[in-house]
């Protein structure tokens, strides 16, 4: 139970500290028991930055474990500050920065260059929410770049698992077995309408990626793609003091060519998060038409705040492949599901959020779960990225209306996926500007040469 109960109707309670809203468990919300037991199954995704984290940027495990921590800290943030968002990664975004972490050698180079990325994206931000401008940013890009940016991201994302020497060729039957029921359960027609007349099917698909997620695990120690858990009792030791020199304020903080280089990605991955926002906004908006009993206020200048303030701390303290971005959407879905179903259900939607975080950062230090799921870090990457991916494609293609600008798209994201954010740009600003307008800066073209599918 709370400190504070909200009367129907109202807004959740909390204390207002300038731009924020600061609500506290067991005081502006109760503890939400479903969101505990699924936070503490899915924080190993928040684990699975540590194998990125011991490639790209040469960290030892330990250390990779105390950037994971601070990553958790930036995760209690939004519930804490009146987001009512469940926040993440700019997932979509992870393989661009990969691509673009892959021109630096791993070790002070790469976190320098990560520093210079995460800096950019937490002035783009914090910028974009003083002044309120993000979503005019986000309108002057055409909708071709746009839908390319985000398809190229899913592109690149299923590439780095699907090559040769990817995840998948090293452990076909758990990663095919786990996508497949994943993308089963979180996208089918068919389950969806099982889940309508089934009430079991109904509560697997409120846990989201955890079935899936779980089944590829089993299977993978099973068939020996994976080793079996050393699970161990106590409580974890990330390396904190050693953390130390692996910062910027150790290794030294990048020059201005590194700055200009991380710029393009930088945008790319600000009109990732921006897609993610306008994901999270409807997803609030519905839940809140749902539920008159509680005020959602879902302020997107607070939402661009917070984020901005995760990646600052992330660029000192822990810089991040992931990034800071505003909301997960997976779980965010899963959630605003429950939601739906009352008061009794879960009381708040910052309950729901703020629990998953709170239970998911108490994790980090529960060494029999680290140790179980340290073996199986790669799978729950993997499933990670397969499902943005397909999330990145259909989203993606659904920003665009005709053939044009789909030809456009396509060919931009393949570019950007290949090559890399700064191609990725050029070749989609010099394709819209040659082929969608029919005067050079003065009117986009009308006349699009339609598919069957559209003639009809």
């Amino acid at each position: 139970m709370q400190v504070f109960k909200r009367r129907d109707g109202d807004e959740q309670p909390h204390w207002p500290i300038g731009p924020f809203k600061v609500r506290l468990p067991f005081v502006h919300y109760r503890w939400e028991t479903a969101e505990m037991l699924q936070a503490l199954i899915m924080f190993v995704v928040s684990l699975a930055m540590i194998p990125l984290l011991e490639k790209y940027l040469g960290l030892p495990y330990d250390v990779a474990l105390a950037y994971v921590v601070v990553c958790g800290v930036g995760f209690m943030l939004p519930a804490l500050l009146g987001v009512p968002f469940v926040p993440g990664w700019i997932t979509p975004g992870i393989p661009v920065v990969l691509l673009f972490l892959g021109n630096f050698k791993p070790g002070p180079e790469a976190i320098q260059a990560l520093f210079a990325l995460q800096f950019l994206v937490f002035v783009i931000f914090l910028f974009l929410g003083v002044t309120g401008l993000g979503s005019t940013l986000v309108r002057l890009i055409p909708n071709s770049m746009k839908g390319g940016i985000i398809i190229g991201a899913g592109i690149a994302a299923l590439m780095g698992e699907i090559s040769a020497g990817g995840r998948l060729a090293n452990t076909p039957i758990s990663l095919v077995l786990g996508s497949l029921i994943c993308l089963y359960l979180m996208f089918s027609v068919s389950f969806k309408g099982l889940t309508e007349r089934v009430p079991l099917a109904r509560k697997i698909v409120n846990y989201g990626m955890v079935p899936g997620m779980l089944i590829a695990i089993i299977i993978g120690i099973a068939v020996g793609e994976y080793e079996m858990p050393d699970v161990k009792f106590g409580i974890t030791a990330p390396a904190f003091g050693e953390m130390w020199s692996y910062l910027p304020f150790s290794v030294g903080f990048p020059g201005l060519d590194v700055f200009l280089l991380a710029v393009p990605t930088a945008v790319i991955a600000y009109v990732i998060a921006f897609g993610d926002i306008i994901v999270g906004q409807s997803l609030m908006q519905r839940a809140d038409e749902l539920r008159p009993d509680e005020v959602i206020e879902n302020n997107i200048d607070r939402v661009h705040l917070v984020t901005a303030l995760r990646n600052a701390l992330h660029a000192f303290f822990a810089p991040y492949p992931g990034l800071a971005g505003p909301i997960w959407t997976a779980v965010a879905a899963t959630m605003a599901e429950r939601y739906k179903y009352g008061r009794k259900a879960m009381d708040s939607i910052y309950s729901g959020g703020g629990t998953f975080w709170i239970t998911g950062f108490i994790a980090l230090f529960a060494l029999p779960l680290v140790s179980f799921f340290q073996p199986v870090l790669p799978v729950a990457l993997s499933l990670t990225l397969i499902l943005t991916g397909y999330i990145c494609l259909m989203v993606g293609f659904e920003q665009l209306s005709n053939n044009t600008e789909r030809g456009v798209a396509g060919t931009m994201g393949v570019v950007l996926a290949v090559y890399g954010a700064g191609w990725g740009l050029a070749a989609g600003a010099a394709l819209y500007i040659l082929i969608e307008r029919t005067h050079l800066l003065k009117f986009t073209t009308k006349n699009t040469v339609k598919g069957p599918a559209e003639a009809e």
